[in-house]
């Protein structure tokens, strides 16, 4: 109950302030910080509530001076954000998760453990009912909840797939999963030092990939949508998620990925006009089946997808208006592949390569590997 009066027993406290760690404290410090930038010319994007921007003369301005208003310290350039950590180098900047990483497995007691190339068996399938239950998964959920943070981008699916049949199955777990979850930990130390490296470059254009794994959950037989885009040599998006509803073939699943990734490819246009730099031609969408791009680019209505809801027309939609173009892309070149499934070692090598993911002394960063 906490405090009440003897006097007054139906009152109730009114805080001036908001208390940190009370639900209500996140919104009264966004509404207090959006009122102190707004009031000094600021304004708020409409692809992002949480970013301000400012345009002087031919200057954006992002970041300002809070320090005149709000009780901070000056710590010069980023260097480490929320487990991210961002290194300069003159080819570019160095985005990487090292030290989460190590601390991560220093906290689970794999540190000394034998690295692994891949973070799962090629075209393996899992499925929830297999094994015995667990008498405790506490540990198990605790691994996998951190994991789910570890943004290394060829760990995406396995995350989506452990949390989605294992990470919330009250109150216990199968015992094919923590195997799974040690060989992950392993790949990860075999992946210290990894990031993502965004170079220099005078043509900076968006590129997306969108992929579909078809009746990849042996559990429901729902296809696993994947989509990456990509600005300039680095991916700045990525997904990896399970279609809510089943698909009835290859091309079914496929067109519902491309209208996922025409969904953030919209998203990511608004932000990039925001930001003053308008994407003036249609992006180019990279999709391994001829038939999803051949649905996408014809109007006429077809009996065989009548019973798709309507909302995944929005790529074709954006197809016809000019803002996508769905091109075709050799399966050995989807790079949104191993958001899907589990692949070999040449293929995550070749993708992780496409991907700019490399490790830090090939980046040319200077510090600890």
């Amino acid at each position: 109950m906490g405090f009440q009066s003897k006097d007054h027993p139906g009152y109730v406290c009114k805080l001036w302030k908001a208390l940190y760690g009370l639900k209500q404290a996140p919104r009264a410090w966004y509404g207090k910080i959006a009122e102190f930038l707004t009031h000094n010319g600021y304004s708020v994007t409409p692809a992002d509530s949480s970013l301000f921007v400012k345009v002087v003369g031919s200057k954006l301005a992002i970041v300002l001076n809070l320090s005149i208003r709000f009780l901070m310290k000056e710590l010069g350039q980023l260097n480490h954000f929320l487990g991210l950590e961002v290194d300069r180098s003159e080819d570019g900047i160095f985005l990487h998760q090292q030290k989460y990483s190590r601390d991560l497995l220093k906290r689970f007691g794999m540190i000394n453990c034998k690295p692994i190339l891949t973070p799962m068996e090629s075209n393996v399938k899992i499925c929830a009912h297999e094994g015995k239950d667990l008498e405790d998964a506490t540990m198990y959920r605790q691994v996998v909840g951190s994991l789910i943070y570890l943004t290394l981008t060829n760990l995406i699916y396995l995350m989506q797939e452990l949390w989605s049949q294992w990470g919330q199955v009250p109150p216990l777990a199968p015992t094919v999963a923590p195997p799974l979850v040690r060989r992950i930990l392993r790949y990860v130390k075999s992946t210290l030092g990894c990031g993502i490296m965004y170079k220099k470059c005078k043509d900076c254009r968006l590129v997306g990939y969108c992929d579909a794994d078809y009746a990849g959950d042996y559990d429901t037989r729902r296809s696993t949508t994947g989509y990456v885009f990509m600005l300039g040599f680095g991916a700045i998006s990525w997904c990896s998620k399970r279609q809510p509803t089943v698909s009835l073939s290859t091309t079914e699943a496929e067109y519902r990925a491309a209208t996922m990734a025409a969904q953030e490819n919209t998203w990511l246009v608004q932000l990039m006009k925001d930001l003053h730099q308008p994407i003036d031609y249609a992006v180019p969408l990279y999709c391994d089946n001829q038939s999803a791009i051949r649905l996408a680019e014809n109007p006429i209505f077809h009996a065989r997808t009548k019973h798709v809801e309507v909302h995944y027309h929005f790529i074709r939609e954006k197809v016809l208006q000019g803002e996508i173009t769905l091109e075709q892309i050799k399966t050995e070149d989807q790079v949104a592949d191993m958001f899907t499934k589990g692949l070999s070692v040449n293929k995550i090598e070749s993708f992780c390569h496409l991907l700019s993911m490399t490790k830090r002394i090939e980046a040319g960063v200077e510090g600890e590997y």
